[in-house]
């Protein structure tokens, strides 16, 4: 694990002969990688590497890293899981390759000697990598499937920019600050900045399953290698996928625990992180560490049922409550991990519970992707559910059922039945796509707008930010449309919000956070698995429940989803609500320029009123203020 960062050339122009550019760039990034640093330049492109060593702890493992006679150089961030397998496949050894080291970053090396960028598609792993072939003066830079590992980009006619963070490429001081007004419209609909944009205009993220090559004639291409296909395999059986699916998570589990460091979990104590914990603790010797994030708020905490998991399989437990004292102090030093708006409300407390395992273990395996793979939200049973709906006379769901729903008051409790009734009903009327999007939009475009100044909407022509769902919906090839639906939220949702919070927050306490659940050969045979057994009736994440009904007690087999999140809606009506009305007052709103403060007031009235929850609208106009005054208004 390790941060990376570089520059390139696109004309004549020179880089920096002093070496001064690519050292600040790198030292931006040290949080990520505190263990041995490194830099490469050779006039054209220069390399940098902070390394957090997990695999092969001497200095062999040192970045850059290049061949036998240096013709190609390599920089990675990330695991690649089946690189023994890779060697022996392809035959490195025997083709002639000497091997200084053991590690994934060096069998790269020789696999893109051989293969070329086709080699991308065959890792196992996650990864953000940059590779310098000075033979053909090509410059490659790749990401993995689902974008567990973050890689910038920025070009300007002069120079090609790229890094595991945003605050590498702001490193140069030649790159403007200026924030994305599309970025600004689509964070407001999500709580997240979605799509290969970032939230500053004219720096991007490269793509989950993409490459960017940069020509010796200075152009850039674009390229997938890799989406999935959800190819259904309908003579799979109920009990062919129950017993194939745990057969891969403990394959998964075992490929992700091979470290030469410590390992733990973080435990939510829901479905997928206590499979990891069961299945973790036939391939580890002695006790497992085990760390867990609570509220006081009894809706949003979860930690008794991941007492019942670390009491069941006798972990070494640590927990940790966040309070609204620890979100006022972290506000915006969170942020600065991120580098864009975000408003996950998993994001401090997973940055809480990482700060609780420094020290401690440097590997945390995680669940995310687990309800991409396995059908595990709720949006997904509202599909289906939906579809039956449908039947019922439209004057009864209009005329009788609607106006009860409406009425019900609102709840600040996670998950109310006031929440997912309204959501259910708002979503009747539109396309599969847009109702899935339904489920967690935050400010629809009609309220966006109405909070911009008049400037703003003068100057800028903005795309509706429902395109992210619609056109991935669309262009999958998917042919039932749960599967679609799995597609869209493991190309939308899991790496640009999920997997945002898992690398930054525990990258900012140098801790490496694996994703076994997004492992290629769990998520390709759960792609072949028919729909009916993934969710039959309502039942959600029926493969994963069955395959691990003799490991996990009943009580956590039995549980509802709830996911991680912060109550900020109580909060900001109470102990959080000085923190709100100070970074979202009326002088602050208007030196950003973008909001009219009349309209922001509104929003905080109302919910102040009780009369909207508008929780998670104020959270991530918070977010962005704190953003702001951070990044462009007022820059260190």
């Amino acid at each position: 694990m390790c941060g990376i960062c570089g520059i390139a050339r696109l004309n004549t122009m020179p880089i920096d002969a002093s070496g001064q550019l690519i050292d600040r760039m790198t030292d931006t990034l040290a949080h990520r990688g505190p263990n041995d640093r490194g830099t490469w330049s050779d006039g054209k492109v220069a390399l940098g590497s902070r390394r957090l060593s997990v695999i092969d702890l001497s200095t062999a493992g040192h970045m850059p890293m290049s061949n036998e006679d240096g013709s190609i150089w390599l920089v990675l961030n990330g695991e690649i899981y089946n690189f023994r397998e890779l060697k022996k496949q392809f035959s490195l050894v025997e083709r002639g390759h000497v091997f200084r080291s053991r590690t994934d970053t060096e069998v790269l090396i020789h696999l893109y000697e051989e293969l070329g960028p086709e080699m991308f598609a065959e890792l196992n792993g996650m990864f953000g990598v940059a590779i310098w072939d000075t033979r053909k003066s090509e410059l490659h830079i790749a990401r993995d499937r689902y974008g567990i590992k973050p890689l910038f980009y920025q070009h300007d006619g002069h120079f090609l920019r790229f890094g595991s963070e945003i605050k590498a490429i702001l490193a140069d001081p030649r790159v403007p600050r200026k924030p994305s007004l599309q970025a600004l419209h689509d964070f407001l609909t999500y709580d997240y900045v979605p799509g290969p944009q970032s939230a500053f205009d004219g720096i991007n993220e490269l793509s989950p399953g993409h490459t960017l090559t940069l020509g010796a004639n200075g152009q850039i291409k674009l390229q997938k290698y890799w989406e999935p296909s959800f190819d259904v395999d309908e003579s799979i059986s109920e009990q062919d996928a129950i017993a194939g699916a745990r057969e891969i998570l403990e394959r998964a589990v075992k490929r992700q625990l091979v470290a030469d460091v410590p390992v733990g979990v973080l435990l939510s104590g829901g479905m997928d992180s206590s499979t990891l914990v069961a299945l973790m603790k036939n391939d580890v010797s002695g006790p497992i560490n085990t760390y867990s994030v609570g509220f006081e708020d009894r809706s949003f905490n979860e930690l008794p049922y991941a007492r019942i998991v670390a009491d069941t399989f006798r972990t070494i437990h640590h927990e940790v409550i966040v309070t609204p004292q620890i979100v006022r102090d972290l506000l915006a030093k969170h942020l600065t991990f991120i580098d864009e708006p975000y408003a996950d409300g998993s994001a401090i407390p997973t940055y809480c519970v990482c700060e609780l395992a420094k020290g401690e273990v440097v590997v945390l395996l995680s669940g995310e992707g687990g309800d991409e793979a396995f059908a595990g939200y709720d949006t997904y049973a509202a599909y289906k559910a939906s579809q039956w709906f449908g039947h019922v006379p439209r004057w009864i769901r209009k005329g009788l059922i609607a106006p009860v729903v409406k009425s019900l008051p609102v709840s600040h409790k996670k998950l109310s039945l006031e929440f997912k009734m309204k959501r259910f009903l708002g979503g009747q009327d539109l396309s599969p796509a847009e109702a899935h999007l339904w489920w967690r939009i935050v400010l629809t475009e009609d309220q966006k707008r109405a909070l911009y100044t008049p400037e703003v909407l003068k100057q800028i022509d903005l795309e509706r930010s429902d395109r992210f769902f619609v056109e991935t919906f669309a262009r999958s090839t998917a042919k039932h449309g749960l599967n679609r639906l799995l597609h869209l939220d493991a190309a939308v949702f899991l790496p640009d919000d999920l997997m945002i919070k898992n690398d930054r927050m525990s990258m900012a306490h140098s801790l490496e956070a694996r994703v076994p659940l997004t492992d290629n050969e769990v998520t390709d045979f759960m792609s072949r698995v028919p729909p009916r057994w993934k969710l039959p009736g309502l039942r959600k994440k029926n493969i994963m429940r069955q395959a691990m009904k003799d490991l996990l007690p009943p009580s956590i087999l039995g549980k509802k989803k709830v996911g991680l999140e912060m109550p900020y809606s109580s909060w900001f009506r109470d102990e959080l609500r000085d923190v709100l009305l100070s970074y979202c007052s009326p002088t602050r709103i208007c030196e950003t320029g973008l909001f009219r403060p009349e309209a922001v007031n509104a929003l905080i009235e109302d919910h102040f009123s009780g009369r909207h929850d508008n929780g998670r609208a104020l959270w991530g106009l918070l977010s962005y203020m704190v953003w702001h005054e951070l990044y462009i208004s007022r820059p260190d």
